[in-house]
């Protein structure tokens, strides 16, 4: 018998203030690579839950678990079969029951993964649409057409994949069915009334097991333009990009938010939802934050930002001004399962895009991670952590062909396959099969030089990417001028600087490859170079790709 899974909102005692998610620190879980607790060399729920504790210690607000959903796993996860069940993989609705349970108990909030533009072809509702054939009333509930040309051979539109080819695939009985993404994850039709009352009790569902939100996945790709309209010559394989698209951003997606918002609204403890929305400009991304749709929105502009100083103030600043008027938190994100992680990325050359081949200059790019870190953490709003990027782990990017998963990295075009390098399993110990991962190995293989980079030996080691960010996260829980407000002060400041005041605050940035001599604003609190920032006639030295926090 299926048991009653009701875990209980958090508790007052963990909430902080009102409004928690407005300076939230949320930690996102890929949970086939966090930690295997059954030995069989793929991460689950059942790990995740034995390492909540470290995220307590670690300091994070809450916990965003990437789809743990039923699914064949044509694309990790992001093809879901059920989204009332557990893959098996994963474990059972016991174990996500317990998961979130003990985080609750532990102050830590949950939020999961939605996957509403697309399901699996093996959802029961697309099997009895394929079974039943043209005119079949379960079509209409995902995007089927007949095609154009003398026998219906070519697509209904000139529309492409994100993961690239045609956007249509054909069936067996000559029709067509869209899928912005693999063949295997059919769009949802969202101008059929069944699908929105099928998501409003999917939202239903969780809210009463007890989650604390939902981060949307392609949220800006639910609603159509009418008629399926061609493009023409545009670039349409760039998920940001200034192109307006027709599978993208269009109005009619805010009136779902609207009615999702409304059911949030009715549960107790502040339960939130977050927007995966890729558009054009950060002004577009405010429509989904407005007062009665979603809570937060990913900030895609400042992840793909380069490491430069006057790139970075600008996109601050339009950030920050585009969501003053709606009342939304800015978000800042360096890292997810979809890109180059940022020590990766900030140690090659800018320009090359978020999915690289190359490592770079690890040691550049661990001093510039660590550094963007501290600004991130340091500017109004909430903040989003990639698992590993606590360890400065870079991506591993000379995995062999054999080994990777990606469906991207199997096709000739489209979103560069290279993702697998940024979801290898973590190390949390020196020694093991898997550096403790699992007992049973790991799905992807780990570098033999993620032993050092691992919990166990990151863990006492003041000098530590582990240690700063423990440190970072404390000072930002007690001091009132991180994280919280919408807005900066930004001071004078040599070119190549970035130095702004926030209540009692001041965060000094030198992006530039040189030691630049500065006034010391007040007292250093965390510095992510040297440990002691030393002091010289009330002036100090702020190194090359550091950032300095300090009270004032």
């Amino acid at each position: 018998m299926t048991p009653h899974l009701t875990a209980p909102a958090i508790t007052p005692a963990h909430t902080g203030h009102t409004n928690w998610w407005q300076d939230a620190v949320i930690y996102q879980v890929y949970p086939r690579s966090f930690a295997d607790a059954n030995g069989d060399g793929m991460g689950d729920l059942d790990g995740v839950r034995h390492k909540l504790p470290y995220l307590r210690d670690l300091g994070v607000d809450a916990v965003w678990l990437s789809p743990f959903y039923a699914s064949p796993q044509a694309d990790a996860g992001y093809d879901v079969a059920d989204y009332r069940a557990i893959d098996p993989m994963f474990g059972t609705l016991h174990d996500a029951d317990a998961l979130i349970r003990d985080a609750h108990e532990l102050g830590l909030r949950i939020i999961v993964d939605l996957v509403p533009n697309h399901s699996s072809d093996q959802h029961e509702w697309f099997k009895r649409a394929l079974r039943e054939g043209p005119g079949s009333a379960l079509r209409s509930r995902y995007h089927f057409r007949p095609g154009r040309g003398e026998t219906g051979e070519l697509p209904p539109n000139d529309w492409e994949s994100i993961f690239g080819g045609p956007a249509w695939t054909r069936t067996e009985d000559g029709e067509w069915y869209l899928h912005l993404f693999a063949p295997e994850q059919p769009d949802f039709n969202w101008e059929h009334p069944a699908v929105a009352d099928e998501f409003r009790s999917i939202l239903r569902f969780w809210l009463d097991m007890g989650v604390d939100g939902f981060r949307v996945d392609v949220a800006h790709g639910l609603v159509k333009a009418p008629g399926l309209p061609d493009i023409g010559g545009s670039d349409q394989l760039k998920l940001l990009g200034n192109d307006v698209m027709p599978f993208f951003d269009q109005d009619g997606v805010h009136e779902i938010y609207r009615s999702w918002r409304l059911i949030l609204d009715e549960y107790p403890g502040e339960r939130i939802a977050v927007a995966e929305a890729w558009t054009p400009t950060v002004e577009r991304t405010a429509h989904y934050v407005r007062p009665d749709e979603l809570h937060q929105a990913f900030n895609f502009q400042y992840l793909g930002a380069p490491w430069d100083a006057e790139a970075l103030r600008e996109v601050i600043d339009v950030s920050l001004a585009a969501m003053r008027p709606v009342g939304a938190p800015a978000t800042w994100v360096l890292s997810n399962h979809d890109v180059t992680r940022h020590a990766t990325r900030f140690a090659n050359p800018p320009g090359l895009g978020t999915q690289l081949r190359t490592p770079g200059d690890r040691e550049l790019g661990l001093r510039r991670a660590r550094a963007a870190t501290l600004l991130m953490l340091a500017l109004p709003g909430s903040a989003y952590l990639y698992q590993g990027e606590e360890l400065g782990l870079p991506d591993v990017t000379d995995l062999p062909d054999e080994v990777r998963q990606d469906p991207s990295f199997f096709r000739a075009e489209g979103q560069d396959g290279f993702r697998d390098g940024c979801r290898v399993p973590l190390p949390w110990t020196v020694d093991g099969p898997s550096y403790g991962f699992g007992s049973g190995g790991s799905w992807l293989p780990q570098p033999a030089s993620w032993s050092a980079l691992s919990v166990e030996a990151q863990s006492g080691d003041p000098d530590s990417t582990l240690e700063l960010y423990r440190a970072a996260l404390a000072a930002r829980r007690e001091h009132p001028g991180l994280g919280s407000g919408d807005a900066v002060s930004w001071l004078d400041a040599p070119e190549g600087v970035l130095a702004f005041a926030r209540d009692g605050f001041v965060c000094t940035v030198n992006l530039t490859a040189e030691p630049v001599r500065l006034p010391a604003p007040g007292k250093a609190l965390l510095s992510s170079g040297s440990r002691e920032v030393a002091l010289d006639g009330g002036e100090f030295v702020l190194e090359a790709d550091t950032t300095v926090w300090w009270a004032v």
